[in-house]
């Protein structure tokens, strides 16, 4: 799995001009699910984006978790991630899962954020769908997390 995290004052997801989900001060993750992936992976991502500590704290040191700020996350599943552009100008996109394993393990990172975080803390966006992602990006803050080669 490969997930883009940026740190967000505030974030939203509108489909069809329909406010989906929206946040204040948290994360938005694009989530990108590989061919192969599987329930460890979910786990795992899961596991590090809840406790990602890029908040700074008094020091002004990133240091403090969403859990530390009360804060939430919306995780939109974007496969655009995984491209191959390597060769020519038209990305391939052979890394990525299908639609129903990525569907199947979007929704686990989703249940295992709201296992940690509490599902009022979590939002998402419609797999599947074109989607309108606003976000006030703070820092900027980006971080590219990637699970370990299995």
């Amino acid at each position: 799995m490969k997930a883009v995290v940026q740190r967000v004052r505030e974030a939203s997801v509108t489909v069809d001009g329909r406010l989906v989900s929206q946040i204040g001060r948290g994360f938005l993750v694009l989530l990108g699910v590989r061919r192969g992936d599987g329930e460890g992976e979910a786990d795992w991502i899961s596991r590090k984006i809840a406790g990602m500590r890029l908040f700074e704290d008094d020091a002004d040191r990133m240091n403090l978790s969403l859990d530390d700020i009360g804060g939430s996350v919306i995780v939109v599943s974007q496969f655009t991630l995984l491209a191959d552009c390597r060769k020519g100008n038209r990305p391939s996109f052979i890394e990525a899962a299908g639609a129903d394993d990525a569907r199947r393990l979007y929704e686990c990172v989703v249940a295992k954020l709201r296992e940690r975080l509490g599902a009022g803390r979590v939002g998402t966006g419609v797999f599947q769908t074109h989607m309108d992602v606003r976000l006030l990006n703070d820092g900027p803050v980006t971080i590219v997390l990637e699970t370990p080669a299995g």
